[in-house]
């Protein structure tokens, strides 16, 4: 059995994934460590969790040794934290924004903050398997990309070498895509029926996506008002047809477990919706081509694919197990 914790767990990320490593049937949750909540039941936190689990959380100071260790805590203090947590863990899959940027000017322009622990950032492997899976079967430093990353990056990926190197994305995210503890402007008073435009420009996850992609892509995300889902849209320019990008998203995904190619002509479901993948692994991706005008579409789930699912799928790949093992959930129609 691999012996698990995760830090953070009393958070939407850490909810998900205590509810994956629950049904996980290779995995013991040593550890649900929480600063807000110790000493109380996880259930009465993640409700979801009745029945399933007798978890307490433990505070961070008790935090002992484990085969692996989930990092779902918050931006610019993850970095604080992983120095003195390293050495308790073999494997360290971190969920936060802190190490997915390898260049210290490039975090602070996108974070604000200087890096604070610099020497650490070129050791982590990207948590995306459909480009790194040889690495992360050796990585004991991985880290997850941000949801809309993982959705802009599978939809763009394919795409290298037949489109121009601009790329506009425009992502759209649920309330949960904010986290537990987000403020007033996630109240149910504020968000039901907006549609707000919180990052018109330099959103943080097109460094991520640029970097992963060789593309210059720039972002702007609008939170809507579905509580899971990504979705984004990617406009680009190129001369490939329809037939050919077909044939380059099958070369890249066909043996996929995780990515489907979804791209019909009609009917109601004929390109990626995230509401349809709501509490799945799945990533689905589609295209449409008009003349020069390539646009590449992607939905997830921004708690499974986009975060807690694609740890696990992580983690199975790091230990030797099957990919899809725990994360078998094919989703519910209608929702």
């Amino acid at each position: 059995m691999i012996r698990a914790s995760v830090m953070g767990a009393a958070g939407y990320l850490g909810g998900e994934l205590l509810r994956l490593l629950v049904g996980h049937p290779e995995v013991e949750i040593v550890q649900a460590v929480s600063t807000r909540f110790p000493g109380r039941r996880v259930d009465s936190v993640h409700p979801n969790l009745r029945a399933q689990t007798d978890l307490v959380f433990s505070a961070a100071d008790d935090l002992t040794g484990c085969d692996v260790l989930f990092l779902a805590t918050p931006h610019r203090t993850t970095m604080t934290l992983l120095p003195g947590v390293r050495p308790r863990a073999g494997t360290v899959i971190d969920l936060s924004g802190d190490f997915r940027l390898p260049d210290t000017a490039v975090y602070e322009r996108y974070y604000g903050v200087p890096h604070t622990a610099p020497g650490l950032l070129g050791e982590f492997v990207p948590g995306v398997p459909e480009m790194f899976r040889d690495e992360l079967a050796k990585a004991d430093l991985i880290s997850v990309p941000g949801c809309m990353a993982t959705a802009a990056i599978l939809a763009l990926r394919p795409l290298a070498g037949l489109v121009g190197q601009d790329v506009q994305i425009d992502a759209r995210t649920g309330s949960s895509g904010s986290g537990a503890m987000a403020g007033d402007g996630n109240l149910h008073a504020e968000r039901s029926g907006a549609m707000r435009v919180f990052a018109p420009v330099r959103h943080r996850h097109e460094a991520e996506v640029s970097r992963l992609t060789g593309l210059n892509a720039r972002m702007t995300a609008t939170g809507v008002e579905a509580v899971r889902g990504v979705q984004v849209v990617c406009h680009a320019t190129g001369t490939a047809d329809e037939r050919t990008i077909r044939r380059v998203y099958r070369e890249h995904y066909g043996d996929e477990p995780f990515v489907r190619i979804v791209a019909h002509r009609k009917g109601a479901h004929r390109l990626p919706d995230p509401k349809l993948l709501s509490g799945t692994n799945y990533c689905d991706v589609g295209f449409a081509v008009d003349g020069e005008r390539i646009t590449a579409i992607a939905a997830l789930d921004n708690l499974v694919k986009g975060g807690a699912g694609a740890a696990v799928q992580c983690l199975n790949i790091r230990t030797g197990r099957p990919e899809t093992l725990g994360l078998g959930f094919p989703g519910l129609h209608p929702v």
